[in-house]
């Protein structure tokens, strides 16, 4: 499923992207009038996530999340039947929604990540961030697994 989430829902964004949705956030993308963000989700075929009430009503399929807070938020998307959980290796750059792929153990990584030789490091093929497996990802998921015990 592509996701387009609206301008109230970054943090919403990263936490499908992590679970490897194909995720646009309207402000990543200039999308700044409901006319541009409405023809955006029917043009690209994308799931419209959206607080806001008007815009959700005037587009096909969108999903309204009345909440401000995370965790209702992914337990309103659980009920919907969007599958909540981190894959085993990152699909999705968490940062601009780019194809992630793997470290080779021998290829260098920036000061902020940790070496391929010593832990799992994944990279962005659009932006160049890189990733692993820290605090971070044991955050999500724990949150993750709240939202699909508590939908």
């Amino acid at each position: 499923m592509s996701v387009l989430t609206d301008a109230m829902l970054g943090g919403l964004t990263t936490y499908l992207r992590m679970c490897g949705y194909d995720t646009v956030y309207v402000l990543d993308a200039d999308l700044e009038t409901d006319d541009e963000i409405c023809n955006y989700a029917e043009a690209e075929e994308r799931t419209l996530l959206t607080r806001d009430e008007a815009l959700a009503a005037r587009t096909e399929g969108a999903l309204l999340l009345e909440s401000r807070e995370i965790k209702p938020m992914l337990s309103t998307l659980v009920a919907a039947g969007f599958e909540l959980s981190l894959p085993e290796a990152p699909e999705r750059c968490s940062l601009c929604n780019g194809i992630v792929e793997g470290v080779d153990a021998d290829e260098p990584t920036p000061e902020y990540a940790p070496g391929p030789q010593t832990e799992d490091v994944w990279w962005c093929t659009a932006c160049g961030q890189h990733f692993w497996k820290g605090s971070h990802w044991d955050d999500v998921t724990d949150t993750l697994r709240t939202a699909r015990e508590n939908p």
